[in-house]
Parts: structure tokens; C-alpha cells; sequence
């Protein structure tokens, strides 16, 4: 059945009278009113796309790669992040056929609710908040952890007060003022992304004051292109440099999260059916490009036992530093180390200020589903939500821990936490969508015929369901060796909590499965089809453009 075709059906809501739950679900698909408060429909399709890559370029190459090369060496960090690419990518594109088909205001939660259970979208919904609610101070520490670089006089303390004002005042300024500013700050994100890569290669080619072409020799010296991560624990050198490469998963599947933030996007979005498949198009490519890229030209500059490399694991922050940071003090280029972390200043608060944002927006959804206080509903005549914008300011006074405890051994605590949390939440979104493309197939409904078709599939989401399931159990096992009750605790919470959620909604609400022949692929098409009949007029009405107006729609 083609999309026209839905049109007519519309109304024509599926039936279920033998699924118990159908009263919450039905209330729950339920979109708000326009005499309701809602979200506005403010971002265009570069400000959603910079905003995903600001989400997502952020700690987990700028400062977190440091970690994974000294446990990985410079090839098992390449191989590392190129597979969690991979199947970063696969989330996407799984994300992406489901929001261009039903962009709705719920984000991903909204989708397990609709396609799965309503108790998984409510445990998926939670722990996705609480993603954000510990990523956002994760990326203020690491800020911190940038100004420590440069002075330790100002306590650390009066930092975060000023970081935290800064990123509420611009989340509380409205979608359009926030998407801007967003789009700028991503922007220099970008340009400085480039800058540094072609510097990293100019070094490593023999452009630099010792004049020393470095090649590939950090790959064979001093301890060859794999590291022997915990060689002491284990005595076997083949386990050791397995395990070193095992490790940069964990710190690859951190530094990818933040890509699928465009299915929380897509709520205020403007013309979603068109502007999502680009949005999702145009991240890989730029993370592939700066993330593959990056941690290979940080491979071959940086050797990976460099002691300034910042380590997650570090009692002492004031000397850890971003591996491009160490790149240039190595080969005595002045100056330039001090312009590169004020760019590493703007990348983390970029991606902190994202954070935020996605955040809020997922309490707002919650909410809007009955999931969560009914007072997170409300929004100004800005369009913003903001007691769901207090409440996720407040939780960032988390990074105060870093008071008592090193900046490193919270970084950790926070990657630990945030990477557990965004693995759970990728597994939803893949389970989603498989559910999603049986529920089409038994209905007799073609994927042909969708506004985006996602490649690779349906073997794609298995895939990448089974490698992160994988990922995420063995990502803890470093804590046994030896044993460190901290890193297991935030290594593994997440998992009891998230099923806890689930099990607690589900006893409580009586919900059950929904068969895949009873999936709801109609509520709400007739509304998205008119709203996008609605932008192709007004576009068609802007009359034609020439070449520079349509290249900075593009970007």
C-alpha cells in the first residue's frame, strides 16, 4: 500500500480488542492537541544535522580516544571504532526508515510503544533520560578537564557553575535561537575537525619544526600496532592484546552515542519526511570521515605510551590531555597546543549543550505519554519545556563529584554509566524496528513504498542488535582484573534498572505485546501528510532560488 493510500485509510485505526492494554496505548499514540502546549516545529535540516554531529563529536574522540589508544595501540583503535561505526550506522539507517515514515514528538520511546509494548517504550523512554541526565555533566567534566590543562588557580567548581548557566540560558532561549547557535558552534566543531586532521597528516608526512617524518613508526615502536592491555594480570600476550583491542569497543560504542539524537529531533523538525533521510545521511558520512579518520591520524602521530595522554582511570587530571594536544607539545610546534584546546573547549560544551537540549526533550516526551509527572508538559510560547529544562540543569550538578574525586576516575564512572544506558537504548531502537518490518510485511504493506528505505536489512538490525548486546555484556570485564567495585557498579546498573523499568510498567499496567498483525501503521499519517503537502507549497510558493540559496539549504 503506497502512502496515498494511507491517506485514505486513516482513520481507520486498527482494532484491538483482544490486546488488553489498549486504552494506555491508545492514549498514549494520542498526539497533543493544538490547544494543548507543544513543541514548535523549528529546525531546518542543517541545524538538525549539525546538531547530531554536535551531539555526537564530542568527548569520546576529542578526549576519551587517549584511553582506547593506550589500551588498543594504534590498530586495534582503528579496527576498534571502525566496527562500532559500522554499526552506528546501522542504527541510523534503522532509525531513520521509522522516523521519516511516523515523526512524531516522542522520540524513540514512541516507537517501542507503538511498534513493541508500551512497557518497553516507558523503560526505553527513562533510560534514555537518564542518559542524558549523567552525558550532560559527563561532557561538563571534560570540560573541566580542558581548563585544567591550562590553570588549576580557579577551582574547578566555579568552572562548572559558569559552564552549566551557559548551556541553560541557550537551551532556554527557544528551538530556533538554540538551533542556530548550535548550527555555529558545530560548525567551527567542524571546521577545527578538519583542520586538525590535515594538521595531523602534515605532522606525520614530516611537516613540523624537527622536520621528522614519522610515518608509521608509532606502529611498530615501542610496543608495536596492538596494545597489551592488562599484560600484567594476564601473562599471555595474544589474551592481552585481544583484551586491548576488546577495550576499544567500550570506548568506540561511548563515543559513537549521540548519533541516534535525531529521532528526538524529528519532533520539531520542519518537513521531516524530507530533511531526517538527508540528516541521517549526511552524520555517517561526517563521522566516518572525523571519527575513522580521526583515531587514524591520531594513531600514527601519538605514540600510545605517551604518559600525558589523558586516562579515564588517572588519580591526577592536571596533566591528561587530548591526543592532539600531546601531537603538537611532541613536536614542539608553539602556540598551536592552546589554540587546539579552545577548540576542544567548543567541542565538549557544543555536544554538552546538545545534551541538554535531547534531554529535556525526552522528559517532555514522557510526559506528553503519561509517562512522567504531568507538570513536564508544559512549554513557554518559545516552544521550550521548562521545568524538563530545570529538572536536567539540576542533575548536572553531578559533576561536583569531581570535587572529592579526580576529573579521570569521573570521566570514567560517567563513560561507564553513558555507555551502558546508549547501548540499552540502541538495542530498543533495533528490536523496534524489526518489529516494525514484520509488522509492514504481515500486513501486506511494502517497505518500496516508504519515504526511506534503510539498506542492509532486515539482516542489518540483527546484526547490529547481536554485536551490541555483545559489546555491552563483556564491556565490564576489566573490573575483575583486579577487582574494582565502582567501575562494576556503573559498568552494569543500567541493565537491572532498565529491566527493572520495564517489568514494574508492565505488571502494573498489564500490557502485553502487541501482535504484529494488530502493529498501529495509520494513526497519525494523515496529519504528517498534510504537514508535508503544507512545506512543498510554501516552498514551491518561495519561487525558484539560485544556486547559493540552495547550497546553504543544503548545508
Amino acid at each position: 500500500m503506497s502512502l496515498d493510500e494511507k491517506k485514505i485509510d486513516s482513520e481507520n485505526v486498527v482494532e484491538r480488542d483482544s490486546f488488553d492494554a489498549s486504552d494506555i496505548l491508545n492514549e498514549e499514540l494520542r498526539e497533543p492537541t493544538k490547544e494543548e502546549e507543544s513543541l514548535h516545529r523549528g529546525l531546518k535540516a542543517r541545524q538538525i544535522s549539525m546538531i547530531a554531529l554536535g551531539g555526537a563529536v564530542g568527548t569520546g574522540l576529542i578526549i576519551g580516544s587517549g584511553t582506547a589508544l593506550r589500551r588498543g595501540g594504534p590498530l586495534g583503535l582503528l579496527l576498534g571504532y571502525s566496527f562500532v561505526g559500522f554499526v552506528c550506522y546501522l542504527v541510523m539507517v534503522a532509525l531513520g526508515e521509522m522516523a521519516a515514515y511516523l515523526p512524531h514528538k516522542r522520540g524513540f520511546a514512541g516507537y517501542a510503544t507503538r511498534f513493541v509494548d508500551p512497557a518497553l517504550g516507558f523503560a526505553l523512554g527513562w533510560n534514555y533520560l537518564a542518559k542524558y541526565l549523567v552525558v550532560t555533566p559527563n561532557n561538563i567534566n571534560a570540560a573541566g578537564v580542558v581548563i585544567q590543562w591550562w590553570t588549576t588557580k580557579v577551582h574547578i567548581a566555579v568552572w562548572m557553575v559558569v559552564f552549566i548557566a551557559f548551556i541553560f540560558i541557550i537551551n532556554l532561549l527557544g528551538v530556533r535561537v538554540f538551533g542556530e547557535l548550535e548550527f555555529w558552534f558545530s560548525s567551527i566543531k567542524v571546521v577545527a575537525l578538519i583542520g586538525l586532521l590535515i594538521m595531523g597528516i602534515v605532522v606525520d608526512l614530516g611537516g613540523n619544526p624537527h622536520h621528522d617524518r614519522i610515518g608509521f613508526r608509532y606502529w611498530k615502536a615501542p610496543n608495536g600496532p596492538m596494545g597489551k592491555y592488562l599484560i600484567e594480570q594476564v601473562h599471555d600476550t595474544s589474551l592481552a592484546i585481544f583484551l586491548g583491542f576488546w577495550a576499544t569497543l567500550t570506548n568506540a560504542l561511548f563515543a559513537y552515542m549521540g548519533t541516534e539524537l535525531i529521532g528526538v529531533t524529528v519532533g520539531e523538525a520542519e518537513n521531516p519526511r524530507r530533511n531526517i533521510p538527508i540528516a541521517i545521511r549526511r552524520t555517517f558520512f561526517r563521522i566516518l570521515v572525523f571519527y575513522v579518520g580521526g583515531v587514524f591520524v591520531i594513531g600514527l602521530i601519538v605514540p600510545s605510551t605517551h604518559p600525558d595522554l589523558f586516562i579515564a582511570t588517572k588519580s591526577k587530571a592536571g596533566a591528561a590531555a587530548s591526543p592532539f594536544v600531546v601531537a603538537i607539545r611532541l613536536v614542539g610546534i608553539k602556540v598551536l597546543d592552546h589554540i587546539i584546546n579552545a577548540a576542544i573547549l567548543i567541542f565538549v560544551m557544543s555536544a554538552a549543550n546538545s545534551d541538554l537540549y535531547i534531554g529535556s526533550r525526552t522528559l517532555y516526551g514522557l510526559a506528553i505519554e503519561g509517562k512522567a509527572p504531568a507538570i513536564f508538559k508544559r512549554v513557554n510560547r518559545m516552544g521550550v519545556p521548562y521545568p524538563a529544562l530545570i529538572l536536567c540543569t539540576l542533575f548536572c550538578g553531578l559533576v561536583f563529584l569531581n570535587v572529592s574525586a579526580s576529573s579521570g576516575k569521573v570521566f570514567g564512572w560517567f563513560v561507564n554509566l553513558v555507555s551502558t544506558f546508549g547501548a540499552l537504548t540502541w538495542m530498543a531502537i533495533l528490536y523496534s524496528h524489526i518489529r516494525f518490518m514484520k509488522a509492514l510485511e504481515i500486513q501486506g504493506k511494502s517497505r518500496d513504498d516508504l519515504p526511506y528505505k534503510a539498506p542492509f536489512q532486515p539482516w542489518g538490525s540483527w546484526f547490529a542488535l547481536g554485536a551490541t548486546a555483545l559489546i555491552t555484556f563483556f564491556k565490564g570485564f576489566d573490573t575483575f582484573m583486579p577487582w574494582n567495585t565502582a567501575n562494576f557498579i556503573t559498568s552494569y546498573i543500567a541493565v537491572p534498572l532498565f529491566f527493572i523499568l520495564w517489568i514494574a510498567y508492565k505488571t502494573s499496567r498489564r500490557t502485553k505485546v502487541i501482535p504484529l498483525a494488530k502493529v498501529d501503521l495509520i494513526t497519525g499519517l494523515r496529519e504528517i501528510d498534510e504537514e508535508e503537502a503544507r512545506y512543498k507549497a510554501e516552498d514551491a510558493a518561495r519561487g525558484p532560488r539560485n544556486r547559493l540559496q540552495t547550497l546553504w539549504d543544503s548545508l
